[in-house]
């Protein structure tokens, strides 16, 4: 095992590497220059040139690159041009904000993922199986967007159940909670219930039904355990998915995270900003990935024979 996650963390090197090459010269092709951009138009431009000297911008991309390079694998991820702090801090200053979103999102997701996934199984091509299939679909299908624009304008503006925006105490992560998590919920029931009927077909669980177990301790007690494993490893992923998925979300019901710090960075083409959100979320996709890889290592045992 230690020697799968030694090779794992090995290959994901180069990817964390790629994924910042990728971005820094995304950014430097991209019109509007960043200095005029923070300092307005009523600086000369002999003063834009010299705070392009002074941050260094008018050096050659790649020598800019190196060095942003060396600072992210020091821990130093730059200073943000338009706040003038730390990018470092700022990225762990909101990432407790998007940590709690992604966690709420995540639990939705499994508590109506999974129940809505066997009762779609156990009742096949039945009125509640076609039911949670089409909101599955639904909430696949439709943008995050609309479905936060939808859920505001049904919950706060009409029914006032719940605050439009902001992030103040447990109400305001209601919505943007469902919202996030309605497309991993969609998928984990889609999942859950085509694993749980492949799971049925088998000869063990005919044998079961032969010795006159009932159909509840067959499905439970046999079927469930081996259908879920390939569930268990899509919940790994997404929560990494979720954490780094959550711009939109947070753009529109206001939630100060990492998603909308790279919101306003793109906005104010504050590269280091950016940069360092990109960065930090890759990170943590690549771990859940590995965080995946070996959960399901630990709960099939063929694999970690392999």
């Amino acid at each position: 095992m230690k020697k799968f996650i030694l090779k794992r963390l090995l290959v994901s090197i180069p990817i964390l590497i790629g994924v910042t090459v990728i971005i820094f010269f995304l950014l430097n092709v991209v019109p509007g220059d960043p200095v005029a951009l923070m300092m307005k138009e009523h600086i000369s431009v002999d003063v834009v040139a010299r705070v392009r000297a002074q941050m260094h911008l008018d050096d050659p991309a790649i020598v800019r690159y190196f060095r942003f390079l060396g600072g992210a694998l020091k821990g130093d991820l730059g200073e943000s041009y338009k706040l003038n702090r730390p990018v470092t801090s700022l990225i762990l200053g909101a990432f407790p904000n998007t940590l709690v979103l992604a966690l709420w999102a995540a639990l939705f997701a499994w508590m109506v993922g999974i129940p809505a996934g066997i009762l779609s199984a156990v009742k096949k091509y039945s009125l509640p199986d076609n039911l949670f299939m089409g909101f599955s679909l639904l909430g696949v299908s439709m943008p995050v967007f609309w479905s936060a624009l939808l859920f505001q304008y049904l919950f706060a503006v009409k029914l006032r159940w719940l605050p439009v925006a902001g992030f103040e105490d447990w109400r305001y992560v209601i919505m943007p909670a469902i919202v996030l998590g309605w497309s991993s919920a969609g998928i984990i029931a889609r999942l859950t219930r085509s694993s749980l009927l492949e799971v049925m077909r088998n000869d063990y669980i005919r044998t079961a039904r032969a010795k006159g177990l009932h159909e509840l301790p067959v499905i439970f007690g046999h079927a469930l355990k081996n259908s879920l494993l390939p569930v268990v490893t899509v919940m790994a992923i997404q929560v990494a998915g979720l954490l780094a998925g959550a711009v939109i979300t947070e753009s529109v019901f206001g939630i100060p995270g990492v998603g909308r710090i790279a919101v306003n960075a793109i906005q104010a083409r504050d590269m280091p900003l950016l940069q360092g959100a990109v960065l930090f979320e890759t990170t943590l996709v690549i771990l859940g990935n590995l965080a995946a890889d070996i959960l399901y290592a630990f709960l099939d045992p063929r694999i970690k024979a392999a």
